[in-house]
């Protein structure tokens, strides 16, 4: 039984790809959901990660509803939301966005909250929200300039990647690592393990 089981990661994310094989765990496909992500008003970057893996895991389910080749999957959908206080910051694609970033992170601590969704077999959602604090050093105009002139930044969330260059302005991190780099392994493979998915089964695969 535990061979059939198949799971679809609602993502493209190469970084949570990389976390699941970390653990062990294979998807047997990628379906990335391009959904809006802009928050609603007064949303709390908590609630706004929460909702956001919850509708991308609900999108997944959709694409793949009357495909018999897919029925049974489960589904993991995960939304990282990095943010100062109640602000949320972006993920950028401009350099602009990346700078005000940065200069707003410089020196301070800052909140990384990642929604997991998990679509069981049986269509039961169950879903968790993991937070980490991190504090940032007091970033030079030469930090920012070349970190920007890296590209590491584009497209992630709160502009930087703590698994890149990055890390190297972390003074202090309390929590998950794994949640700042996209995925939070610890509970995503406890929650995978409490829904019968059968975890271990592939680390005795090899």
């Amino acid at each position: 039984m535990a061979v059939t089981q198949k799971l679809i990661l609602a993502s493209g994310s190469p970084r949570r790809v990389e976390l699941l094989a970390q653990a062990g765990i294979e998807p047997a496909r990628l379906l990335p959901m391009d959904l809006d992500e802009t928050p609603k008003r007064s949303e709390h970057p908590r609630s706004l990660a929460r909702r956001l893996s919850a509708e991308k895991a609900k999108a997944a389910l959709a694409a793949i509803n009357g495909d018999p080749a897919w029925e049974g999957s489960y589904i993991l959908a995960a939304d990282t939301v990095v943010c100062v206080g109640r602000r949320i910051l972006p993920k950028p694609e401009l350099v602009g966005e990346a700078s005000s970033a940065l200069h707003l992170l410089s020196g301070r601590s800052h909140r990384v909250y990642t929604g997991i969704c998990l679509v069981t077999p049986d269509r039961t959602l169950r879903q968790k929200v993991i937070d980490t604090k991190v504090r940032f050093k007091r970033l030079s105009g030469l930090d920012i300039e070349s970190y920007l002139a890296s590209g590491q930044w584009r497209g992630k969330a709160g502009g930087y990647a703590i698994q890149g260059i990055a890390g190297s302005f972390v003074v202090k991190l309390v929590g998950s690592y794994t949640n700042v780099v996209g995925l939070p392994l610890y509970e995503t493979v406890n929650l995978l393990v409490g829904e019968g998915y059968a975890v271990h089964n592939r680390w005795l695969e090899g």
